[in-house]
Protein backbone atom coordinates (compact mmCIF):
# COMPACT_ATOMS: atom_id res chain seq x y z
CA UNK A 1 0.00 0.00 0.00
CA UNK A 2 1.22 3.50 -0.75
CA UNK A 3 2.87 5.28 2.56
CA UNK A 4 0.09 8.43 1.00
CA UNK A 5 -2.73 6.13 0.76
CA UNK A 6 -5.78 7.22 3.51
CA UNK A 7 -6.38 4.12 5.53
CA UNK A 8 -10.69 3.73 6.50
CA UNK A 9 -9.96 0.87 8.25
CA UNK A 10 -7.41 0.48 10.56
CA UNK A 11 -7.71 -3.19 11.06
CA UNK A 12 -5.63 -3.80 8.08
CA UNK A 13 -2.66 -2.86 10.29
CA UNK A 14 -3.58 -5.43 13.05
CA UNK A 15 -4.53 -4.93 17.03
CA UNK A 16 -1.33 -3.95 18.55
CA UNK A 17 -0.67 -0.53 15.78
CA UNK A 18 -4.46 -0.61 16.34
CA UNK A 19 -3.97 0.48 19.98
CA UNK A 20 -0.83 3.07 19.47
CA UNK A 21 -2.66 4.77 17.32
CA UNK A 22 -5.59 5.57 19.96
CA UNK A 23 -2.54 6.25 22.20
CA UNK A 24 -1.51 9.01 20.26
CA UNK A 25 -5.19 9.92 19.89
CA UNK A 26 -5.56 10.09 23.62
CA UNK A 27 -1.84 12.17 24.07
CA UNK A 28 -2.93 14.23 21.06
CA UNK A 29 -5.88 15.75 23.33
CA UNK A 30 -4.44 15.18 27.03
CA UNK A 31 -2.83 18.83 27.25
CA UNK A 32 -5.70 20.92 26.01
CA UNK A 33 -8.29 18.86 28.04
CA UNK A 34 -6.50 18.57 31.43
CA UNK A 35 -5.48 22.61 30.99
CA UNK A 36 -9.30 23.53 31.46
CA UNK A 37 -10.12 21.33 34.67
CA UNK A 38 -6.41 23.15 35.83
CA UNK A 39 -8.22 26.39 34.89
CA UNK A 40 -11.21 26.33 36.36
CA UNK A 41 -10.57 23.76 39.15
CA UNK A 42 -12.48 21.21 37.90
CA UNK A 43 -11.68 17.26 38.18
CA UNK A 44 -9.03 16.07 36.10
CA UNK A 45 -9.91 12.89 36.46
CA UNK A 46 -13.84 13.32 35.72
CA UNK A 47 -12.77 15.32 33.00
CA UNK A 48 -11.14 12.00 31.34
CA UNK A 49 -14.00 10.25 32.04
CA UNK A 50 -16.28 12.02 30.50
CA UNK A 51 -14.44 13.01 27.32
CA UNK A 52 -13.95 8.92 27.03
CA UNK A 53 -17.85 8.45 27.67
CA UNK A 54 -18.90 11.57 25.89
CA UNK A 55 -17.03 10.54 22.76
CA UNK A 56 -18.21 7.48 22.63
CA UNK A 57 -21.78 9.00 23.10
CA UNK A 58 -20.98 10.98 20.15
CA UNK A 59 -20.46 7.95 18.14
CA UNK A 60 -23.37 5.71 19.13
CA UNK A 61 -25.40 8.95 17.91
CA UNK A 62 -23.72 9.84 14.25
CA UNK A 63 -23.61 5.89 13.20
CA UNK A 64 -20.16 4.70 14.27
CA UNK A 65 -19.17 6.86 10.95
CA UNK A 66 -17.88 10.57 12.49
CA UNK A 67 -13.86 10.06 13.93
CA UNK A 68 -14.25 13.00 16.43
CA UNK A 69 -13.05 13.18 19.55
CA UNK A 70 -14.45 15.16 21.99
CA UNK A 71 -12.32 17.35 25.11
CA UNK A 72 -12.78 19.59 26.91
CA UNK A 73 -14.22 23.06 25.62
CA UNK A 74 -12.40 26.61 26.06
CA UNK A 75 -15.23 28.36 25.40
CA UNK A 76 -16.90 28.17 28.54
CA UNK A 77 -14.23 28.80 30.85
CA UNK A 78 -14.93 32.50 31.23
CA UNK A 79 -18.41 31.24 32.28
CA UNK A 80 -17.23 28.80 35.09
CA UNK A 81 -15.00 32.17 36.12
CA UNK A 82 -18.45 34.07 36.00
CA UNK A 83 -20.07 31.60 38.49
CA UNK A 84 -17.29 29.49 40.12
CA UNK A 85 -14.16 32.03 40.46
CA UNK A 86 -11.06 30.58 41.61
CA UNK A 87 -10.26 31.14 45.61
CA UNK A 88 -7.02 32.78 46.69
CA UNK A 89 -4.69 31.26 48.36
CA UNK A 90 -2.17 31.92 50.99
CA UNK A 91 -0.05 33.75 48.91
CA UNK A 92 -3.16 35.48 47.36
CA UNK A 93 -3.26 33.91 43.62
CA UNK A 94 -6.21 32.28 42.45
CA UNK A 95 -5.51 28.81 42.75
CA UNK A 96 -7.95 27.04 45.13
CA UNK A 97 -10.86 25.64 43.25
CA UNK A 98 -14.33 26.93 44.36
CA UNK A 99 -16.12 24.26 44.96
CA UNK A 100 -18.86 25.33 46.66
CA UNK A 101 -19.99 27.47 43.66
CA UNK A 102 -18.48 24.95 40.12
CA UNK A 103 -21.62 23.12 40.62
CA UNK A 104 -23.94 26.05 39.91
CA UNK A 105 -21.60 26.63 36.87
CA UNK A 106 -22.02 22.89 35.75
CA UNK A 107 -25.56 23.59 36.27
CA UNK A 108 -25.36 26.61 33.57
CA UNK A 109 -23.35 24.28 31.30
CA UNK A 110 -25.74 21.54 31.13
CA UNK A 111 -28.36 23.62 29.93
CA UNK A 112 -26.13 25.17 27.40
CA UNK A 113 -25.76 21.31 26.11
CA UNK A 114 -29.24 21.32 25.40
CA UNK A 115 -29.11 24.24 22.83
CA UNK A 116 -27.84 21.85 21.06
CA UNK A 117 -30.69 19.70 20.65
CA UNK A 118 -32.49 22.72 19.94
CA UNK A 119 -30.08 23.24 17.06
CA UNK A 120 -30.27 19.67 16.01
CA UNK A 121 -34.27 19.72 15.80
CA UNK A 122 -33.69 22.84 13.09
CA UNK A 123 -31.70 20.94 11.03
CA UNK A 124 -33.89 17.39 11.47
CA UNK A 125 -37.21 19.54 10.87
CA UNK A 126 -35.71 22.20 8.00
CA UNK A 127 -33.33 20.10 5.89
CA UNK A 128 -29.20 20.96 6.33
CA UNK A 129 -29.54 22.69 2.75
CA UNK A 130 -32.11 24.91 4.48
CA UNK A 131 -29.97 25.67 7.80
CA UNK A 132 -26.80 25.71 6.15
CA UNK A 133 -26.68 28.33 3.83
CA UNK A 134 -25.74 30.41 6.59
CA UNK A 135 -22.74 28.55 6.93
CA UNK A 136 -21.01 28.59 3.33
CA UNK A 137 -17.40 28.56 2.31
CA UNK A 138 -16.52 31.69 2.15
CA UNK A 139 -17.81 31.66 6.09
CA UNK A 140 -16.57 28.07 7.28
CA UNK A 141 -12.91 28.25 6.09
CA UNK A 142 -12.04 31.23 7.95
CA UNK A 143 -13.49 30.25 10.72
CA UNK A 144 -11.64 27.00 10.43
CA UNK A 145 -8.64 28.68 9.90
CA UNK A 146 -8.91 31.36 12.90
CA UNK A 147 -9.51 28.04 15.28
CA UNK A 148 -6.27 27.13 14.55
CA UNK A 149 -4.39 30.46 14.67
CA UNK A 150 -6.57 31.28 17.70
CA UNK A 151 -5.00 28.49 19.78
CA UNK A 152 -1.74 30.09 18.93
CA UNK A 153 -0.85 31.53 21.68
CA UNK A 154 -1.17 28.86 24.36
CA UNK A 155 1.05 26.81 21.50
CA UNK A 156 3.58 29.69 21.89
CA UNK A 157 3.15 30.31 25.56
CA UNK A 158 3.53 26.42 26.41
CA UNK A 159 6.65 26.79 24.19
CA UNK A 160 8.51 29.34 25.76
CA UNK A 161 9.14 27.49 28.75
CA UNK A 162 11.51 25.26 27.20
CA UNK A 163 12.27 26.19 24.26
CA UNK A 164 14.91 23.52 23.52
CA UNK A 165 12.42 20.62 24.79
CA UNK A 166 9.75 22.08 22.43
CA UNK A 167 11.77 21.87 19.55
CA UNK A 168 12.34 18.34 20.01
CA UNK A 169 8.40 17.77 20.10
CA UNK A 170 8.30 19.83 17.13
CA UNK A 171 11.58 18.59 15.07
CA UNK A 172 10.27 14.50 16.16
CA UNK A 173 6.89 15.00 14.86
CA UNK A 174 8.08 16.69 11.45
CA UNK A 175 10.85 14.29 10.68
CA UNK A 176 8.46 11.13 11.66
CA UNK A 177 5.48 12.28 9.12
CA UNK A 178 8.36 13.40 6.40
CA UNK A 179 10.56 10.19 6.31
CA UNK A 180 9.21 8.26 8.66
CA UNK A 181 8.37 4.63 7.33
CA UNK A 182 5.17 2.41 7.95
CA UNK A 183 4.25 3.00 11.97
CA UNK A 184 6.86 5.62 12.02
CA UNK A 185 5.01 8.25 9.84
CA UNK A 186 1.37 7.06 11.43
CA UNK A 187 2.39 8.05 15.13
CA UNK A 188 4.80 11.10 14.96
CA UNK A 189 2.23 13.16 17.52
CA UNK A 190 3.16 9.93 19.86
CA UNK A 191 6.81 9.84 19.15
CA UNK A 192 6.86 13.74 19.63
CA UNK A 193 5.25 13.46 22.88
CA UNK A 194 7.59 10.77 24.19
CA UNK A 195 11.46 12.03 22.53
CA UNK A 196 10.65 15.13 24.26
CA UNK A 197 9.05 13.42 27.61
CA UNK A 198 11.97 11.49 28.13
CA UNK A 199 14.66 14.64 27.10
CA UNK A 200 12.83 16.92 30.02
CA UNK A 201 13.36 13.95 32.17
CA UNK A 202 16.99 13.28 31.65
CA UNK A 203 17.37 16.82 31.67
CA UNK A 204 16.13 17.51 35.14
CA UNK A 205 13.07 19.63 33.79
CA UNK A 206 10.39 17.04 35.19
CA UNK A 207 9.18 16.58 38.85
CA UNK A 208 7.87 13.17 39.50
CA UNK A 209 6.90 14.07 42.73
CA UNK A 210 2.99 14.38 42.15
CA UNK A 211 3.24 10.70 40.66
CA UNK A 212 5.12 9.23 43.77
CA UNK A 213 2.63 10.53 46.33
CA UNK A 214 -0.59 9.51 43.89
CA UNK A 215 -2.76 6.57 44.52
CA UNK A 216 -2.74 3.94 41.73
CA UNK A 217 -6.26 3.58 41.57
CA UNK A 218 -9.23 6.36 42.94
CA UNK A 219 -12.57 7.37 42.19
CA UNK A 220 -12.92 10.32 38.99
CA UNK A 221 -15.63 12.21 40.84
CA UNK A 222 -17.51 12.79 44.00
CA UNK A 223 -21.35 13.19 45.02
CA UNK A 224 -21.21 16.20 46.42
CA UNK A 225 -19.64 17.95 43.12
CA UNK A 226 -22.25 17.26 40.94
CA UNK A 227 -25.31 18.32 40.12
CA UNK A 228 -27.03 15.84 42.11
CA UNK A 229 -25.10 16.61 44.86
CA UNK A 230 -25.60 20.37 44.28
CA UNK A 231 -29.38 19.54 44.13
CA UNK A 232 -29.49 18.05 47.77
CA UNK A 233 -28.08 20.72 49.69
CA UNK A 234 -30.40 22.21 52.08
CA UNK A 235 -29.22 25.74 51.18
CA UNK A 236 -29.85 25.49 46.97
CA UNK A 237 -29.83 29.06 45.43
CA UNK A 238 -32.75 29.02 42.98
CA UNK A 239 -31.74 32.63 41.99
CA UNK A 240 -28.13 31.15 40.93
CA UNK A 241 -29.09 28.48 38.92
CA UNK A 242 -31.19 31.01 36.58
CA UNK A 243 -28.03 33.37 36.88
CA UNK A 244 -25.66 30.47 36.15
CA UNK A 245 -28.15 29.73 32.90
CA UNK A 246 -28.41 33.30 31.58
CA UNK A 247 -24.79 33.92 31.79
CA UNK A 248 -23.56 30.97 30.59
CA UNK A 249 -25.82 29.34 27.58
CA UNK A 250 -25.46 32.15 25.23
CA UNK A 251 -22.22 30.85 25.12
CA UNK A 252 -23.49 27.67 23.08
CA UNK A 253 -23.44 29.71 20.05
CA UNK A 254 -20.30 30.39 19.76
CA UNK A 255 -19.82 26.72 20.04
CA UNK A 256 -22.16 25.20 18.22
CA UNK A 257 -20.62 27.85 14.79
CA UNK A 258 -17.61 26.08 16.05
CA UNK A 259 -19.03 22.73 15.61
CA UNK A 260 -20.11 23.06 12.19
CA UNK A 261 -16.52 24.21 11.35
CA UNK A 262 -14.98 21.23 12.59
CA UNK A 263 -17.28 18.92 11.20
CA UNK A 264 -16.03 20.82 7.70
CA UNK A 265 -12.61 20.06 8.86
CA UNK A 266 -13.33 17.14 9.72
CA UNK A 267 -15.28 16.21 6.47
CA UNK A 268 -12.68 18.26 4.36
CA UNK A 269 -9.47 15.86 6.13
CA UNK A 270 -11.44 12.48 5.74
CA UNK A 271 -12.75 13.14 1.99
CA UNK A 272 -16.15 11.88 3.29
CA UNK A 273 -19.41 13.83 3.64
CA UNK A 274 -20.49 13.91 7.24
CA UNK A 275 -22.72 16.50 6.92
CA UNK A 276 -24.87 14.62 5.15
CA UNK A 277 -24.46 11.51 6.36
CA UNK A 278 -24.86 10.88 9.37
CA UNK A 279 -25.58 14.94 9.35
CA UNK A 280 -25.43 17.89 11.29
CA UNK A 281 -28.73 16.84 13.46
CA UNK A 282 -26.71 13.79 14.81
CA UNK A 283 -23.23 15.35 15.32
CA UNK A 284 -24.93 18.25 17.44
CA UNK A 285 -27.65 16.01 19.25
CA UNK A 286 -24.33 14.03 19.82
CA UNK A 287 -22.29 16.91 20.99
CA UNK A 288 -24.91 18.53 23.09
CA UNK A 289 -25.75 15.57 25.32
CA UNK A 290 -22.05 14.53 25.93
CA UNK A 291 -21.65 18.31 27.37
CA UNK A 292 -24.41 18.02 29.78
CA UNK A 293 -23.25 14.20 30.39
CA UNK A 294 -20.06 15.42 31.74
CA UNK A 295 -21.64 18.80 33.48
CA UNK A 296 -24.34 16.51 35.21
CA UNK A 297 -20.83 14.92 36.99
CA UNK A 298 -18.76 18.30 37.84
CA UNK A 299 -16.52 17.87 34.44
CA UNK A 300 -15.83 20.29 31.54
CA UNK A 301 -18.03 20.92 28.49
CA UNK A 302 -17.38 18.61 25.89
CA UNK A 303 -16.37 19.94 22.34
CA UNK A 304 -14.97 18.35 18.95
CA UNK A 305 -11.41 18.48 19.17
CA UNK A 306 -9.27 20.05 16.62
CA UNK A 307 -6.32 18.76 17.81
CA UNK A 308 -7.32 15.00 16.92
CA UNK A 309 -8.59 16.62 13.48
CA UNK A 310 -4.28 17.30 13.04
CA UNK A 311 -3.78 14.03 14.12
CA UNK A 312 -6.25 12.81 11.63
CA UNK A 313 -4.41 14.93 8.98
CA UNK A 314 -0.81 13.78 9.91
CA UNK A 315 -1.66 9.88 10.42
CA UNK A 316 -3.70 9.83 7.25
CA UNK A 317 -5.87 6.96 9.46
CA UNK A 318 -9.67 7.68 9.30
CA UNK A 319 -11.32 4.77 10.90
CA UNK A 320 -12.95 6.05 13.72
CA UNK A 321 -12.66 2.81 15.46
CA UNK A 322 -9.56 4.35 16.47
CA UNK A 323 -10.91 6.96 17.89
CA UNK A 324 -13.08 5.39 20.47
CA UNK A 325 -10.34 2.94 21.60
CA UNK A 326 -8.95 6.64 22.73
CA UNK A 327 -11.79 6.88 24.62
CA UNK A 328 -11.68 3.71 25.92
CA UNK A 329 -8.13 4.31 27.40
CA UNK A 330 -9.05 7.57 28.46
CA UNK A 331 -12.23 5.71 30.58
CA UNK A 332 -9.59 3.62 32.31
CA UNK A 333 -7.08 6.14 33.06
CA UNK A 334 -9.68 8.39 34.65
CA UNK A 335 -9.62 5.79 37.76
CA UNK A 336 -5.49 6.46 38.42
CA UNK A 337 -4.73 9.33 40.16
CA UNK A 338 -1.10 8.06 39.22
CA UNK A 339 -1.54 7.87 35.58
CA UNK A 340 -3.23 11.78 35.41
CA UNK A 341 -0.21 12.65 37.90
CA UNK A 342 2.28 11.01 35.10
CA UNK A 343 0.37 13.34 32.23
CA UNK A 344 0.27 16.55 34.54
CA UNK A 345 4.35 16.18 35.36
CA UNK A 346 4.77 16.43 31.90
CA UNK A 347 6.56 19.43 30.45
CA UNK A 348 4.20 22.28 29.64
CA UNK A 349 6.76 22.84 26.28
CA UNK A 350 6.23 19.06 25.29
CA UNK A 351 2.57 19.58 24.74
CA UNK A 352 3.82 22.82 23.39
CA UNK A 353 5.39 21.71 20.82
CA UNK A 354 2.98 19.23 19.58
CA UNK A 355 0.52 21.42 19.83
CA UNK A 356 2.15 24.08 17.79
CA UNK A 357 2.18 21.10 14.63
CA UNK A 358 -1.15 20.44 15.31
CA UNK A 359 -2.96 23.95 15.69
CA UNK A 360 -1.04 25.06 12.53
CA UNK A 361 -3.00 21.62 11.12
CA UNK A 362 -6.03 22.75 11.87
CA UNK A 363 -5.89 26.22 10.24
CA UNK A 364 -4.01 24.89 7.20
CA UNK A 365 -7.28 22.58 6.45
CA UNK A 366 -9.40 26.02 6.70
CA UNK A 367 -6.75 27.48 3.95
CA UNK A 368 -7.27 23.98 1.85
CA UNK A 369 -10.84 24.16 2.05
CA UNK A 370 -11.27 27.98 0.78
CA UNK A 371 -8.51 26.97 -1.91
CA UNK A 372 -9.76 23.86 -3.28
CA UNK A 373 -13.47 25.20 -3.15
CA UNK A 374 -12.69 27.98 -5.64
CA UNK A 375 -13.89 30.99 -3.49
CA UNK A 376 -14.45 34.05 -5.76
CA UNK A 377 -12.37 36.74 -3.97
CA UNK A 378 -12.90 39.25 -6.89
CA UNK A 379 -16.26 38.85 -5.38
CA UNK A 380 -15.99 42.50 -2.86
CA UNK A 381 -18.67 40.61 -0.51
CA UNK A 382 -16.40 37.30 0.35
CA UNK A 383 -13.21 39.65 0.70
CA UNK A 384 -15.49 41.49 2.83
CA UNK A 385 -16.79 38.88 5.04
CA UNK A 386 -13.21 36.28 5.29
CA UNK A 387 -11.07 39.89 5.99
CA UNK A 388 -13.88 40.85 9.03
CA UNK A 389 -13.97 37.28 10.10
CA UNK A 390 -10.38 36.71 10.70
CA UNK A 391 -9.75 40.68 11.81
CA UNK A 392 -12.33 39.92 14.95
CA UNK A 393 -11.47 36.45 15.89
CA UNK A 394 -7.46 37.91 16.20
CA UNK A 395 -8.38 40.95 17.42
CA UNK A 396 -10.45 40.22 19.86
CA UNK A 397 -9.08 36.67 21.12
CA UNK A 398 -5.70 39.33 21.91
CA UNK A 399 -6.95 42.39 22.87
CA UNK A 400 -10.34 41.10 24.89
CA UNK A 401 -13.07 39.52 24.98
CA UNK A 402 -16.27 41.30 24.40
CA UNK A 403 -18.58 41.71 27.30
CA UNK A 404 -21.84 42.98 27.48
CA UNK A 405 -25.32 42.87 30.15
CA UNK A 406 -27.93 40.56 29.38
CA UNK A 407 -30.64 40.64 31.90
CA UNK A 408 -28.55 41.78 34.94
CA UNK A 409 -26.01 39.44 34.00
CA UNK A 410 -22.47 39.90 32.13
CA UNK A 411 -21.99 38.18 29.27
CA UNK A 412 -17.97 37.60 27.12
CA UNK A 413 -17.92 36.69 24.10
CA UNK A 414 -14.64 35.08 22.49
CA UNK A 415 -13.38 36.19 19.54
CA UNK A 416 -14.32 33.50 17.51
CA UNK A 417 -18.07 33.91 18.79
CA UNK A 418 -17.91 37.51 17.31
CA UNK A 419 -16.28 36.27 14.06
CA UNK A 420 -18.41 33.86 13.69
CA UNK A 421 -21.91 35.39 14.40
CA UNK A 422 -20.21 38.94 12.42
CA UNK A 423 -19.32 36.69 9.14
CA UNK A 424 -23.16 34.72 9.39
CA UNK A 425 -24.60 38.07 9.47
CA UNK A 426 -22.42 39.45 6.38
CA UNK A 427 -23.40 36.56 4.45
CA UNK A 428 -27.21 36.39 5.34
CA UNK A 429 -27.29 40.65 4.64
CA UNK A 430 -24.90 41.41 1.79
CA UNK A 431 -26.29 40.97 -2.16
CA UNK A 432 -24.27 38.34 -4.62
CA UNK A 433 -24.58 35.15 -2.74
CA UNK A 434 -22.11 32.48 -4.89
CA UNK A 435 -23.07 29.63 -3.06
CA UNK A 436 -25.85 27.22 -2.43
CA UNK A 437 -25.24 23.87 -0.05
CA UNK A 438 -26.60 20.48 -1.75
CA UNK A 439 -26.05 21.60 -5.63
CA UNK A 440 -22.04 20.91 -5.31
CA UNK A 441 -20.42 18.18 -3.29
CA UNK A 442 -17.30 19.36 -3.60
CA UNK A 443 -18.53 22.76 -2.59
CA UNK A 444 -20.14 21.62 0.86
CA UNK A 445 -16.91 21.38 2.36
CA UNK A 446 -14.71 21.86 -0.55
CA UNK A 447 -13.29 18.64 -1.16
CA UNK A 448 -13.82 15.68 -4.04
CA UNK A 449 -15.40 13.32 -1.34
CA UNK A 450 -14.62 9.51 -2.00
CA UNK A 451 -17.58 7.22 -1.24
Amino acid sequence: MNQNDAIYDARVLGTPKMLVLGVQHMFAMFGATVLVPALTGLSVSATLLFAGLGTLLFHLLTKMKVPAFLGSSFAFIGGYAAIAPMLPDASGNATIPNTEMLPYACFGVACAGLMYVILAALFKVFGTKAVMRYFPPIVTGPIIICIGLTLSKTAIDSCRTNWPIALVAILVVVACNIWGKGMVKIIPILLGVIASYVVGALTGNVDFTAVQEAAWMGLPFQFENTLFGLFTRPNLDTGLLVTSAVTIMPLALATMVEHIGDMCAISSTCERNYLEDPGFHRTLLGDGLATTLASLFGAPANTTYGENTGVLALSKVYDPKVIRIAAGLAILFSFSPKFAALVSAMPQATMGGVSMVLYGMISAVGVRNVVENQVNFSNSRNVIIAALIMVLAIGVNYSGAVTFSLGGASISMSGLAVAAIAGILLNAILPGKDYEFGTDQKGDTSVNFKV
